[in-house]
């Protein structure tokens, strides 16, 4: 558990707590098997851009064994996490997200999901088993690329796209510029005493198409309603939770919405996410797909590359409105 004194802590964003923030019973929940699952699928990503996925088919045991290997990277000591870090951008980092001053309640660490680039800085911590916690990596993100695989060309489907594999051959190509991360969220107990929530991961949206999201059985997890209301995800370690991102709302031209979400710190309980984040090569161009668009509507985007977006992405604040330089203009 960390402890910080009050000066400490100005440095994180905080929050006026809400009266009242219950868990938010509305979220859309997909069963993987149902009959309808391709419009389901559409309904909640047209809808929330955010839904939960039951009955996925990633067997629990892979999930766990991640876990525990997670685990036991944030429970060495700081100086030892440190010989992972700093990112660049893949490795440990701490506090810091991003190159331009934001700051969070966490710890991380990010992987390449190509098993040839894994950092050997993440491997490093794991001197004494680095095959295993491959190994365990590996299989781990497989799964879920597979999941996602068949989310997206169920997406296509619901879509009414006649190659569903437009999408998912996006994740698949061997040049895809897809990353894994882990985020650990320590206990803050002094926080009450400021009557504030600390602010563990500041709101943003994802810049990549789809984001596939597990965490343990911790609260902390909020999206942003169309309505600009801010409720909070109930927890569920054994579903996993699925974010349209930034590149699949302009691939859809404004159907689906690229959720706004953050993370708020717990202050007796840690919280462990684990998110995989399918994104297409560097030089695939971006643009709604002409099989969504009907006759005569205008798209809504500048047609634009992966990699000229990522650079844009990454340069901005979390917050920002990273999409508003590449929406088309009255007069473009």
């Amino acid at each position: 558990m960390v402890v910080l004194s009050q000066p400490a802590l100005n440095q994180f964003l905080l929050l006026k707590p809400c009266k009242s923030t219950p868990l938010f019973t509305g979220i859309p929940v997909v069963d993987f098997t149902h009959p309808d699952a391709k419009n389901l699928i559409v309904e909640a990503c047209r809808d929330y851009g955010f839904f939960k996925l039951v009955n996925h088919g990633v067997p629990l045991e892979l999930v766990a064994n991640l876990e525990n290997e997670a685990l036991r990277f944030f429970k060495k000591s700081q100086s030892e996490k440190d010989r992972a870090g700093p990112p660049d951008p893949f490795g440990y980092g701490s506090k810091g997200i991003g190159p331009n001053g934001d700051v969070g309640w966490v710890e991380y660490l990010l992987l390449n999901t190509n098993p040839e680039v894994i950092s050997p800085k993440s491997l490093s911590i794991f001197r004494e088993s680095p095959h295993h916690f491959r190994a365990v990596v590996e299989n781990y993100i497989t799964a879920v690329k597979n999941m996602c695989y068949a989310v997206l060309e169920l997406m296509a489907e619901g879509l009414g796209i006649a190659q569903r594999n437009t999408l998912s051959r996006l994740l698949k190509d061997e040049k895809s510029d897809s990353c894994f991360r882990m985020n650990h969220y320590p206990p803050c107990p002094e926080v009450p005493a400021l009557n504030r929530n600390l602010v563990g991961f500041g709101e943003h949206t994802d810049p990549q198409i789809i984001s596939v999201l597990r965490s343990n059985s911790t609260s902390g997890l909020q999206i942003c309603l169309a309505d600009g209301t801010w409720v909070s995800v109930p927890p569920d370690q054994t579903s996993f939770f699925i974010n349209v991102g930034d590149a699949l709302q302009v691939m859809t031209n404004g159907r689906f919405k690229s959720v706004k979400h953050r993370v708020l710190a717990d202050t007796t309980k840690s919280r462990l996410s684990m998110i995989y984040f399918g994104g297409p090569a560097l030089s695939e161009k971006i643009a709604p797909l002409p099989s969504v668009m009907v006759k005569g509507e205008e798209s809504l985007y500048k047609e634009f590359t992966w990699w000229e977006y990522k650079k844009a992405a990454y340069t901005s604040r979390l917050a920002d409105n990273r999409l508003a330089p590449f929406e088309k203009s009255a007069t473009d």
